[in-house]
């Protein structure tokens, strides 16, 4: 049976995609805690500025957004051949494993720490493990639930706004429902996000939570369209990988048009 589905090229490919999503979901979260400078890292000066009323505000953002373009990346190429139940489906698996990764995270952190371990890096300047260990994967309980909250929701905002866009255009305009999707729902998941952790969690100001919602999506809007050739090329790899006829089909089946697949000719 295993041999059957290793054969299968849709079954393989989406046991690729399915396992791309669900580590990228994972790391994404588990490095979302350092924030890096977007002006230092393209060798621009950092400049301050203020909107909403929010002055000294910059392009500061967290690392995990390093990675969270590719995942509204893959849902759209998911949803193009493998439907809306599949994306959901791959969601809730990443929403699942995430949530047992930071309750693994938690159970590490609560063991007690040899007492050797605690300071066998003071001289490289960490005088206590535990305290650093804790630091990295301790991120606070508001912004753990405010990013699977967003990040369950934005999926399924990508993927209905995907379907409608497609509903419209066919086949043609892979870019407008890719891009579309992606710039919706990710207005969505900084809004979550940053409402849940920050405004119910430490009582921002909706100023604030508004200002770094709006700078953290102007990033998220340029990735998305710089992405959009990238979609073009994974689905012209994935066509020569599965054949024409095979990923017209599964294109129609993910629409809801199920057709049935041609068995090829054999000679007995």
């Amino acid at each position: 049976m295993l041999r059957n589905l290793l054969n299968d090229k849709p079954t393989k490919l989406f046991v690729i995609f399915t396992s791309f999503f669900v580590a990228n979901a994972l790391i994404a979260e588990c490095i979302g805690g350092k924030l890096f400078s977007l002006e230092k890292l393209l060798g621009l000066p950092v400049h301050t500025f203020t909107l909403f009323g929010e002055s000294g505000l910059a392009y500061t953002l967290t690392a995990g957004v390093l990675l969270w373009p590719l995942e509204f990346v893959m849902t759209d190429i998911v949803n193009e051949y493998f439907g809306p139940k599949a994306v959901r489906r791959i969601s809730y698996i990443a929403v699942g494993l995430i949530s047992y990764a930071f309750i693994m995270f938690w159970v590490a952190m609560s063991v007690p720490a040899d007492g050797w371990w605690k300071g066998s890096r003071a001289d490289a300047g960490i005088p206590d493990m535990q305290n650093a260990f804790t630091s990295i994967f301790g991120q606070g309980m508001w912004i753990i639930l405010g990013s699977l909250t967003a990040f369950l929701v934005s999926q399924i905002v990508d993927v209905t706004v995907f379907h409608k866009i497609k509903k419209r255009t066919g086949e043609k305009h892979v870019w407008l429902r890719a891009t579309g999707s992606t710039i919706v729902s990710q207005l969505v998941d900084s809004f979550i996000v940053l409402y849940i952790a920050f405004k119910l969690g430490n009582d921002w100001s909706w100023q604030r939570v508004l200002a770094i919602c709006l700078v953290n999506y102007s990033y998220k809007f340029v990735v998305a369209v710089a992405l959009t050739p990238l979609i073009y090329f994974i689905e012209h790899r994935i066509e020569r990988y599965l054949g024409h006829d095979t990923a017209r089909q599964m294109k129609a089946a993910a629409m809801g048009k199920e057709q049935p697949f041609e068995e090829p000719v054999t000679n007995n």
